[in-house]
């Protein structure tokens, strides 16, 4: 697939870039799809969520009552769990929710997640991203002159880039990750893809590893 090399005004340099059929037209895997982005939403979560059980209660262990003769039912401690301020039965424990994916799996998944951009015309080639400095309006005139300022991007580099990622920090719908970054969550949950020609290649070298 070939695609039109921009400038950081949006405007086409003339030059064209061959989108490799191995990683940007493979015929997309929905289930490995929904394996990585299920890993990647579950290794997101802390997992520190915890409730008292009963053994864990501040309260008295007193009877509250005898056991019989009172017409009301059997109870022998204050921190039972049909009590208020009881403890809590079978509730939340620390615990992971990480699970481990094959990496050739993982690998499927990416290259699912980039034909289907691909074929939906939602990735732009860029010659390079760079700025002087830090400013965030700097990013914003960048993001307008492709005419994605309503819509969420993930521009993806070869490098890091502090200047270009901390312009764009400030923004809500811009994100900026390296190659080594890239992920099938990120890479869907954006409207628009944005690479550099310098990252098709290391795209390119990093899956046919």
């Amino acid at each position: 697939m070939e695609v039109n090399v921009l400038n950081l005004s949006g405007k086409e340099t003339g030059a064209k870039v061959q989108l490799p059929e191995s990683v940007f037209g493979v015929e997309p895997n929905d289930h490995a799809i929904y394996l990585d982005v299920k890993q990647y939403l579950a290794n997101q979560r802390q997992g520190t969520h915890k409730s008292k059980q009963r053994n864990e209660i501040a309260g008295s262990t007193r009877k509250l009552h005898k056991q019989k003769g009172t017409g009301g039912a059997r109870a022998g401690s204050i921190k039972s769990p049909l009590f208020n301020g009881g403890g809590r039965v079978f509730g939340p424990q620390p615990r992971d929710y990480s699970f481990k994916l094959n990496k050739k799996l993982k690998q499927v998944a990416r290259k699912s997640a980039l034909s289907y951009k691909a074929k939906e015309n939602n990735i732009l080639v860029l010659d390079e991203v760079n700025f002087d400095a830090i400013k965030t309006k700097n990013y914003v005139s960048f993001i307008n002159a492709l005419n994605c300022a309503d819509e969420k991007t993930l521009l993806v580099l070869p490098a890091e880039n502090k200047n270009v990622y901390l312009s764009s920090r400030n923004l809500k719908k811009a994100k900026v990750i390296v190659a080594t970054e890239l992920n099938t969550y990120d890479v869907l949950n954006a409207t628009k893809l944005l690479l550099t020609t310098d990252t098709v290649k290391t795209l390119e070298e990093a899956f046919a590893k």
